[in-house]
């Protein structure tokens, strides 16, 4: 395990040595063996390395890694750019299972991050965070953002979201029943994972009140 976690550390972490490597690799079976296909694959495979290596190394830790926590501790801005955003260097220190820590890094675009979804989370400088790593090698780290105070409060918030639209149309025209039934299943969907006193009073009042137009 603790091999292939220092695998997929340099190869997300470094995609174009990868990419000399995987080239040399292929060319070098290609030159021995006189078989020209064998360089079919070195695009491919740099390709999809440069987009999803971190995303792969992120499945793999989080399925076998040992969980324990993080803490950032430098975030410098760089001058290039992804998607019109300033890409950052971070260095950070990961908390070992005997208490110790040992210092490793990451950028925007090398972080490996759990659940894998199609946005860059990272949690602020100097607050302890959710991570998993192979033991023996913990500077190979997956944060685990969902699990964080920040994600947590992320995924409250995004919660709100679909309340927020129900209520505007609910409010806009009190008498329609599609309306106020999806304003009653929004609030379902948030109580039941958060218990929020006003929520819940207020959704038992648009149950009375569906209630009684029928």
């Amino acid at each position: 395990m603790i091999i292939v976690s220092k695998i997929l550390f340099f190869a997300s972490h470094h995609g174009f040595y990868t990419a000399v490597i995987i080239f040399l690799f292929f060319g070098l079976l290609a030159y021995l063996t006189k078989k020209g296909w064998y360089l079919i694959p070195i695009l491919p495979l740099a390709i999809l390395n440069g987009i999803g290596g971190q995303f792969l190394n992120a499945w793999f830790l989080n399925k076998y890694g040992t969980e324990s926590t993080a803490i950032i501790t430098s975030d410098t801005e760089t001058n290039s750019t992804l998607n019109d955003e300033y890409i950052h260097d971070y260095e950070a220190i990961v908390k070992k299972q005997d208490g110790k820590y040992v210092d490793t890094f990451f950028s925007t675009t090398t972080a490996s991050i759990y659940p894998i979804e199609n946005a860059i989370r990272i949690p602020r400088v100097g607050l302890s965070f959710p991570v998993k790593y192979i033991l023996g090698y913990e500077k190979n780290m997956v944060i685990l953002y969902g699990k964080s105070e920040e994600g947590k409060a992320m995924l409250k918030y995004e919660k709100l979201a679909p309340i927020q639209s129900a209520k505007i149309k609910y409010e806009a025209d009190p008498t329609n029943k599609e309306f106020k039934q999806e304003y009653i299943k929004a609030l379902e969907d948030y109580t039941n994972q958060y218990n929020d006193e006003i929520y819940k009073l207020k959704l038992e009042e648009l149950k009375k009140n569906l209630h009684k137009a029928k």
